[in-house]
């Protein structure tokens, strides 16, 4: 599978930890740096400015297996429930989906294979209402609760992620 792609968190980079353990697993794999996030903006306006970038990223070929983590699960879920026939899987970590830029009703239900990893321990991104909304939008949904914290280095390191990607 050569179309893969890591969608970063709010405050990291495609070259931060989980960035270049993709690279590092599938060299294939995009890792794109996405409009930095500057706390005296909009986080409304940061999306907008990261989902044009996204979308031109994704334009050229389909389908993709799209790996996000927290902010960047918001932009890969808002991504696949828009164009759910680019999408061959969705794999989300400590994904931040409760937000208004997200709301289950402008949406309908998605049968993309997505799995969701979240950490029990995760204090920035609460697992339970994740979850909530997730069910609501996904159909085809497996949500893994892990002994794991927000960035979840330690499950990162343990997924056979080939296998998982490899399944698309």
């Amino acid at each position: 599978m050569d179309n893969i792609i890591f969608i970063h968190g709010l405050e990291s980079s495609g070259k931060g930890f989980k960035g270049r353990f993709f690279r590092k697993l599938f060299p294939e794999c995009l890792t794109p740096n996405f409009e930095k996030y500057d706390e005296k903006g909009s986080v409304h306006d940061l999306l907008k400015k990261r989902m044009a970038q996204l979308s031109k990223l994704l334009e050229k070929k389909e389908p993709w297996v799209i790996i996000g983590s927290s902010f960047g699960g918001l932009m890969a879920s808002v991504y696949t429930c828009k164009f759910p026939t680019k999408v061959a899987r969705l794999i989300l970590l400590a994904p931040f989906l409760v937000t208004p830029e997200l709301v289950p009703e402008k949406y309908s239900p998605v049968d993309v294979p997505v799995i969701i990893f979240h950490g029990k321990n995760d204090k920035v991104v609460p697992p339970k209402p994740s979850h909530v909304r997730a069910e609501k939008l996904f159909t085809n949904l497996t949500y893994k609760i892990v002994d794991d914290d927000h960035l979840l280095h330690k499950t990162v390191k343990t997924v056979n992620w080939k296998e998982l990607i490899l399944a698309s």
